[in-house]
């Protein structure tokens, strides 16, 4: 890539690669983890948003089909639910914490500064432009299979389609029913009025056990609850007692 300044605080691309299973041109998967932030304060540099654009609709692709296939028996209403569901924000901002993406993306000083690698826009939308890398460089095939391999993960548990979708009141019902009682919600706000992010925390039983980055407050709120959500719910899998136990989540490793 012409241009190059280097990684700033971003990991090696290449382990990266190793991580995905794929092999694609290292210049690519830079462009791929190059958020506009760090091409703004670097010159003007190009940045992920049109392998974004690519990705997402590969991503949709996959998931459209693999939804249809392998459930013959499911309406069109519901199959459309359960494609919002894998494909959303959300979803791909798990996917990223799962992988560690975060600590691949090279970000500007600014948005490295407010927490950027942890932010779920910005993670789910560098998942979209590393699927795009993958498919322009080693072909739609590969692309697929790399999809599928991120997102079945997803899908282990039927409960998630609900939570994905509606993941405040999933949550709400959980904690209900851990006797640990309504959840609560902390929010702040960063940036210009223009362009304001917002980071939610989201309490349960007193304590706070998740948190989320949207470009709205509801958005927020949403990434907090689905993360709380699972938590709770993959403590919980040995009984109610279990809901003592909890502690935040590990952060990402940046």
């Amino acid at each position: 890539m012409s241009g190059h300044t280097g990684h700033g605080d971003a990991s090696d691309p290449s382990e990266l690669a190793r991580r995905l299973g794929v092999v694609v041109d290292p210049e690519l998967l830079e462009l791929a983890l190059t958020h506009r932030s760090f091409a703004y304060e670097n010159g003007g540099l190009p940045h992920n948003e049109r392998l974004e654009f690519l990705g997402d609709s590969i991503l949709g692709q996959a998931v459209t089909v693999m939804l249809y296939s392998e459930n013959p028996l499911l309406d069109e209403g519901e199959l459309a639910k359960r494609r919002a569901s894998l494909v959303s924000s959300v979803a791909l901002a798990e996917v990223a914490h799962r992988i560690r993406l975060g600590s691949f993306i090279r970000l500007g000083k600014g948005e490295e500064q407010t927490g950027g690698r942890k932010k779920s826009s910005i993670l789910a939308d560098t998942v979209e432009a590393v699927i795009g890398a993958v498919y322009l460089d080693a072909g739609p095939e590969v692309a697929t299979d790399l999809v599928l391999r991120l997102i079945r993960p997803l899908m282990e548990t039927p409960d998630r389609f609900g939570a994905s979708m509606d993941p405040k009141t999933s949550l709400q019902e959980l904690a209900a029913g851990l006797g640990l009682g309504l959840p609560r919600y902390d929010v702040t706000d960063s940036g210009p009025d223009h362009s304001k992010r917002f980071r939610a925390t989201v309490m349960v039983g007193g304590t706070g056990i998740a948190t989320g980055d949207g470009s709205s407050k509801k958005h927020a709120e949403m990434a907090a609850a689905l993360t709380a959500w699972t938590l709770l719910r993959d403590g919980s899998e040995g009984g109610s007692a279990a809901a003592a136990d909890f502690a935040p989540p590990p952060p990402a490793i940046d």
